[in-house]
């Protein structure tokens, strides 16, 4: 694909064409009856369950069809709220069309809206209508990283001069809750960027690791080398500098990824053995 593919990715398109299935009863199902009235609500081939009635005892019939098309619309919503990037890329027609196949295979979990789509990015790499968008679960990755570092526990970042500590090496540092580093063979910051920025610069291919952080309200994003996400991660499961410092590679410049932790009020504590 072209990188002006990726500031204005196709829209794919769903295959049709497709005899309309007839209406699937429920009525008879076994098993807890709230199971059989969440599948009847978010399959539109289904008939409703037979003990939900109108007033008057009668079917609900059309009453249900009304709940249930308000149901699904704002799940439908609720994913494009939650994957805006996704939902350009693709067209909001078909993010439309996409969303409720994917409603309809994974109901929510949660009455927490927020939180739902965390299985959308590996809906996404299954999904053949866009297999000729090879980025597009990385892209989704990166937007559900997005939103849990804007729901992340608030934290009080170090002071720099602690940084001063003459016993630094040994130290361990405690990163925000917020932080959070995504990884993809894809320029899915670039592609982020060029989605949600006015000014952003055209996209240009290639591999990169996005540093999440929420230095204040608003969610940050940084695109790190692969050397930065490495050391990253060892210092995210417990390792000290010094040993983490070890293990980096030649040349690894230290100074300019803990000015960048400090400028993004990353780093919250640091342990040091007495």
């Amino acid at each position: 694909m072209t990188d002006a593919a990726f500031n204005h990715a196709p829209a794919a398109r769903l295959g049709g064409g497709a005899a309309p299935r007839p209406a699937r009863d429920v009525s008879g199902t076994t098993g807890n009856s709230l199971d059989v009235f969440a599948l009847a609500l978010l399959d539109a081939d289904t008939a409703e369950p037979g003990d939900v009635q109108g007033r008057d005892g009668a079917p609900a019939g059309r009453r249900f069809d009304v709940y249930r098309n308000n149901v699904v619309v704002s799940l439908k919503e609720a994913l494009a709220q939650g994957f805006p990037v996704v939902e350009k890329l693709v067209g909001a027609e078909f993010f439309a069309a996409m969303a409720g196949v994917f409603v309809r295979a994974h109901p929510p979990a949660s009455p927490v809206m927020s939180e739902y789509g965390a299985e959308f990015p590996g809906f996404l790499e299954g999904f053949p209508p866009v297999a000729g968008l090879p980025y597009l679960a990385d892209v989704a990755r990166l937007e559900l990283t997005v939103r849990a570092a804007g729901h992340a526990a608030d934290s009080r970042p170090i002071r720099p001069e602690a940084l001063q500590h003459p016993a630094l090496a040994e130290a361990r540092l405690g990163l925000a809750p917020a932080l959070r580093v995504v990884t993809s063979p894809y320029p899915i910051h670039a592609i982020w960027r060029a989605n949600m920025q006015a000014d952003a610069p055209p996209v240009r291919g290639g591999a990169q690791n996005v540093l999440v952080t929420r230095p204040d309200w608003d969610v940050r994003l940084d695109s790190i080398s692969d050397d930065d996400a490495g050391f990253l991660h060892l210092l995210s499961v417990g390792q000290t500098l010094g040993a983490a410092l070890e293990i980096a590679p030649e040349g690894f410049d230290l100074g300019t990824l803990l000015a960048l932790l400090l400028d993004t009020k990353s780093i919250v504590s640091i342990e040091v053995p007495a």
